[in-house]
């Protein structure tokens, strides 16, 4: 495995972004709105995957062998306790006897392994608002109840979180609303976002008068926190 250049990320991102409007205008089997949903989204995959090559192998010198990536769903089951709270013999019964078989399949779009152990869940996101952030904090709880990990990462292109996620000012303040959502759960969700200035609904990077320049330092600035969170598995 050969992490990419920073630079390179930055080619892929420019030639998306400023070709995906022509090419949504010009498909006509597929909807202008799901080609640039698909192609934002698989871009971000891309990038997140890039960078944590780049803190694994180039930043932290660790052998690309045992680092590997996938967005494969995982089960969690019935909640311990949970029959207790249904009134219903029968279907308090039917919970009991089948609890085995009823699950739920989820994940996250990026989930790096070390060694064959999941250590870094990461949703990746065009862009979130508060809305948004709420399921992708319910997520990061189902991923600690399933697996044990708290600490879970966001990176997104751009923010509609309000506050400061959008400027890289070295240090992050938020914004109320994500606070209070962050809060009320027993989770380490940490953001990360590309794309200096909040995104607005009106305004699409996609097109050229309004396009936002992906740099080095923003992608520097992730590297560093995925280095960060995977240096506990040097070896």
């Amino acid at each position: 495995m050969s992490p990419q250049r920073l630079d390179t990320i930055i080619k892929d991102y420019e030639k998306l972004v400023k070709g995906i409007n022509q090419e949504a205008i010009n498909n006509e089997d597929r909807a202008y709105g799901g080609i640039i949903r698909a192609g934002k989204g698989k871009l971000v995959e891309s990038i997140t995957q890039a960078l944590v090559e780049i803190a694994w192998i180039t930043v932290l010198k660790q052998d690309p062998n045992r680092l590997r990536t996938d967005k494969n769903k995982m089960k969690i089951g019935i909640k311990e306790g949970y029959e207790n709270k249904i009134k219903n013999n029968a279907v308090r019964e039917y919970i009991n006897l089948n609890r085995d078989k009823l699950f739920y399949r989820f994940g996250t779009d990026v989930h790096v392994y070390i060694d064959d152990k999941l250590v870094l869940p990461i949703e990746c996101k065009a862009y979130t608002e508060n809305a948004m952030l709420k399921r992708i904090l319910f997520d990061a709880v189902l991923m600690k109840e399933a697996k044990g990990i708290n600490k879970y990462f966001l990176l997104q292109l751009e923010s509609q979180l309000g506050g400061d996620y959008s400027k890289h000012n070295g240090i992050t303040y938020g914004s109320a609303s994500t606070h209070v959502l962050m809060s009320h759960v027993n989770v380490d969700l940490e953001i990360i976002t590309l794309l200096e200035g909040e995104r607005k609904v009106d305004r699409p990077i996609h097109k050229a008068e309004y396009y936002k320049p992906l740099t080095v330092e923003s992608l520097n600035y992730a590297v560093n926190v995925f280095s960060d969170a995977l240096k506990y598995y040097i070896k």
